[in-house]
């Protein structure tokens, strides 16, 4: 090779390497100026029977929130009875590794056991019985790991889909418009030091938005503080736009709140809801042209996939300066919840990380954006 031939060369793989992510270069350490990059931990993995997963969460990841571990149903099944163990296991992996826990969820008007809601008789609760139980339970659960789960999720879910009102659940008809007050103030109580959240989903949309507005500023009219307001990406590979998350960043961060993007993962396959969201309780009965990449996925649509996560986490980078933490709702693929909703049984492929384990052309287009 000529000399000024072999400078050239030199010169373009110094600029590749210098100024340029590393491609074996961990997620976190790409973002850890910017921040935190996490993933959710599912029953398997903290109980030691996916030991891959956990490899890789070590390696790429700083932050961790539990799948369904926390929720009232797993955490709390019968009115004396405690489930511990699989949350225990799950705050020691995030201690031994120095990772920033996530508690999640205090309220949610899913998983939540049916005794929550009745008396004695099996009548509904009234709202001092329901006041009750919602602050030993809370007291309980964030009073055990107090110090040791960073931040918690509060109130999970609570804005309606369409118009952005209260969501009719059994918190608003037995509580009254207070339900998320209450629970804030119960969650700071018992961990003073945890930074608390709201959690949601499709805020993307106008109306939801201005929903969540609405309930965060009658919550800090109260004096209560909401640290962040946790943005659900479960997105498609073109919807929402990044016009219509950006303005949701903004508008949030505008509140005094920080953002989170809490379960984010990209949808590939066909979609029969009409609805672009998260609602689990919306299922359909299964059917082969929503299950469409049996046998892997096209090299077109994991183009696709790879520019979609690209953009936003370029959006991410944007705002890095309002933005707290980006978790990923799962390790790989094979671990999504999106295999079984809202269709059972799909091939779905959601994730920067596929069912071997290894990175897809999208992590090294995310270390891009960390740029």
């Amino acid at each position: 090779m000529k000399p000024q031939k072999a400078l050239v060369c030199l010169v373009l793989a110094g600029l590749g390497l210098g100024f340029g992510p590393k491609a074996d270069q961990p997620l976190k350490d790409a973002f850890k100026k910017d921040f935190y990059v996490g993933a959710a931990l599912n029953y398997r993995q903290i109980s030691g029977q996916d030991a891959k997963s956990m490899t890789l969460v070590k390696q790429q990841f700083n932050t961790i929130s539990p799948e369904n571990l926390l929720k009232w149903e797993a955490v709390h099944p019968k009115p004396d009875t405690y489930n511990f163990k699989p949350a225990d296991d799950y705050v020691a992996f995030g201690q031994q590794n120095k990772m920033f826990t996530i508690g999640h969820t205090l309220m949610w008007h899913q998983q939540t056991p049916k005794w929550v809601f009745e008396d004695a008789e099996g009548k509904p609760a009234s709202r001092e019985l329901l006041l009750k139980r919602l602050e030993e339970h809370i007291n309980t659960v964030v009073g055990r790991y107090k110090g040791k789960i960073a931040g918690w999720d509060v109130v999970n879910e609570a804005i309606d889909d369409q118009q952005g009102d209260l969501r009719k659940t059994k918190w608003l008809e037995i509580l009254g418009e207070d339900f998320a007050a209450k629970a804030f103030e119960y969650a700071h109580k018992a961990d003073p030091k945890a930074q608390l959240y709201y959690n949601d989903y499709s805020l993307y949309r106008p109306e939801k938005r201005a929903g969540v507005i609405k309930l965060v500023k009658s919550l800090q009219a109260k004096g209560i503080k909401v640290d962040a307001i946790g943005m659900q990406g479960h997105y498609g590979l073109t919807k929402p736009s990044l016009e219509q998350v950006e303005a949701s960043i903004v508008a949030f961060s505008q509140l005094g709140c920080k953002v989170n993007f809490t379960e984010l993962d990209i949808d590939v396959l066909p979609n029969p809801s009409r609805r672009q969201g998260a609602d689990i309780a919306e299922t359909f009965a299964a059917d082969a042209k929503y299950n469409v990449y049996t046998n892997g996925l096209p090299d077109s649509v994991q183009q696709q996939l790879t520019k979609r996560y690209a953009d936003l986490f370029a959006l991410f980078h944007k705002h890095r300066d309002v933005i707290d933490r980006v978790t990923l709702w799962g390790v790989t693929d094979a671990d999504s919840w999106l295999n079984d909703w809202p269709i059972r049984g799909r091939t779905s492929y959601p994730l920067l990380f596929d069912r071997n384990f290894q990175p897809k052309p999208a992590v090294k287009a995310v270390l891009q954006a960390s740029k």
